[in-house]
């Protein structure tokens, strides 16, 4: 498996991979979405509107142009075939861990976080997640799915198990989910991230995965999703959220998906996606 340069890159990312410690690459998988779909164009639309994003971040006084990322674009996923495309992430993960390097992808629905986590899981045995999103994600299956957006963090857990899932902003899912969690299988706070610190200061010297479901955002912020959710954090909280992650020792890949950049005739979600993939991949960059 051979990634080349691609012709679109988010902005400066565009190193060759050999010399990349970061490499930023896209799932556009919309194929179990439930409600709105779109999140396949999600990847291509941040990095077309990343041109309005300054590559420097005033928040972690870094400048993407001083490091090496490479972006290699979208992964081929075959329409349809879920198991297919679940295949060729998990296989694109494998081989950029094998190269010690950390993987920034970009969905897509949620469903994509799946894989990752399965391939990261088998170099470390430890892992932990930090989930931020409006939705448990935690049915065993949806739809008569086992594999779905609806169900990826419990397709996480059935991986992980116990005490290892840590999620944020909770608002939305059926009552088994929520009691399910209840019963001490993952931690979850409702509605806010106000513990999210206390979190990752138990954590900070584990492997940890990041997942950022973007509809955790208010609508009113955030619009440009599936299954957007009122009752949201600010992008204030969000920037907070990414501040704390600082303090992490061993954060090993990362993701953000469902941006559904139609559904926002403004463009404004798109803007908001871009950012906080600047702010992301300057976080494993540290």
């Amino acid at each position: 498996m051979n990634f080349k340069k691609v012709d679109l890159s988010f902005q400066s990312c565009n190193s060759e991979y050999s010399v990349s410690d970061v490499i930023l690459f896209s799932a556009p998988l919309d194929t179990t979405t439930s409600y709105r779909p779109g999140t396949r164009f999600g990847p291509n639309a941040i990095r077309v509107e990343s041109i309005g994003i300054e590559w420097y971040s005033p928040y972690k006084n870094m400048d993407l142009k001083d490091y090496q990322t490479a972006d290699i674009g979208d992964l081929e996923l075959p329409m349809g075939d879920v198991k297919k495309s679940l295949d060729i992430i998990y296989q694109t993960t494998k081989k950029i861990l094998k190269d010690n390097k950390l993987p920034m992808m970009v969905g897509g629905e949620h469903l994509v976080t799946y894989p990752q986590v399965l391939a990261l899981s088998e170099k470390y045995p430890d892992l932990k997640i930090i989930h931020l999103d409006a939705h448990t994600d935690l049915r065993d299956e949806f739809l008569g799915m086992k594999l779905s957006h609806a169900t990826v963090i419990k397709r996480c857990y059935d991986i992980l198990g116990d005490n290892r899932i840590y999620q944020f902003g909770i608002r939305s899912g059926e009552k088994s989910e929520f009691e399910f969690s209840k019963q001490g299988h993952t931690y979850m706070e409702k509605y806010t991230i106000n513990t999210l610190e206390n979190i990752i200061n138990e954590i900070k010297m584990s492997p940890v995965y990041i997942t950022i479901d973007l509809d955790i955002l208010d609508p009113s912020i955030f619009p440009g999703t599936g299954t957007p959710e009122p009752g949201g954090i600010t992008y204030k909280e969000l920037l907070k959220a990414m501040k704390a992650f600082e303090k992490l020792e061993n954060i090993v890949g990362a993701d953000i998906v469902e941006l559904a950049p139609k559904i926002d005739s403004t463009d404004v979600s798109t803007a908001v996606a871009a950012k906080t993939l600047r702010e992301m991949i300057l976080l494993l960059q540290k």
